[in-house]
C-alpha cells in the first residue's frame, strides 16, 4: 500500500487509505444488493451495514436501477458505451478511413479520362457512324 508523505495530515492519511480499501463492486453486485433491499427480507439499514456500504449509496444506486428499468420497459434501448468499447470503435473507424483513403487512392486513375476521348455514349455513337 502506497503511503502518504509524512507531512499530510492524519485526515488526509485516512482519507487516502479508505480511497485505497474502497470496494469495487460489479454490476452484479451491485444488482445483488438491489434486489435484497427491495425484496424486504432485512431493512435497508441491516443490508446497507452487511454490504458495507453507505445508505445514502444504496438509495442513489436503487434510483438509478429503477430509472434505468422504467427505461428499458418502455424500449429505451440507448446506453452510456463503456470508455474500452468507445476505444475498440475508435480503432475501428481508424483501420475504415484508411481502408476508404487506400480505394479512393487506387480507383483514382481508373476515374480520370484521357483528353480528346468523349463519354462512352459519344465513343459508341462515333463507332456507330464509321
Amino acid at each position: 500500500m502506497k503511503q502518504t508523505p509524512p507531512n499530510g495530515t492524519a485526515e488526509q492519511h485516512v482519507r487516502e487509505i479508505r480511497r485505497q480499501t474502497r470496494e469495487a463492486y460489479s454490476a452484479e453486485e451491485k444488482i445483488r444488493i438491489m434486489i435484497s433491499g427491495l425484496r424486504g427480507e432485512h431493512t435497508i439499514a441491516e443490508s446497507c451495514r452487511r454490504e458495507g456500504i453507505a445508505e445514502s449509496l444504496y438509495y442513489v444506486r436503487s434510483k438509478k436501477f429503477m430509472e434505468a428499468g422504467k427505461k428499458r420497459l418502455a424500449g429505451d434501448t440507448e446506453r452510456q458505451a463503456s470508455s474500452g468499447e468507445v476505444m475498440d470503435l475508435c480503432r475501428e473507424m481508424d483501420a475504415l478511413k484508411e481502408l476508404v483513403a487506400g480505394l479512393t487512392i487506387e480507383n483514382r486513375p481508373l476515374k480520370k479520362v484521357p483528353s480528346g476521348m468523349g463519354t462512352a455514349a459519344n465513343e459508341i455513337r462515333r463507332l456507330g457512324e464509321a
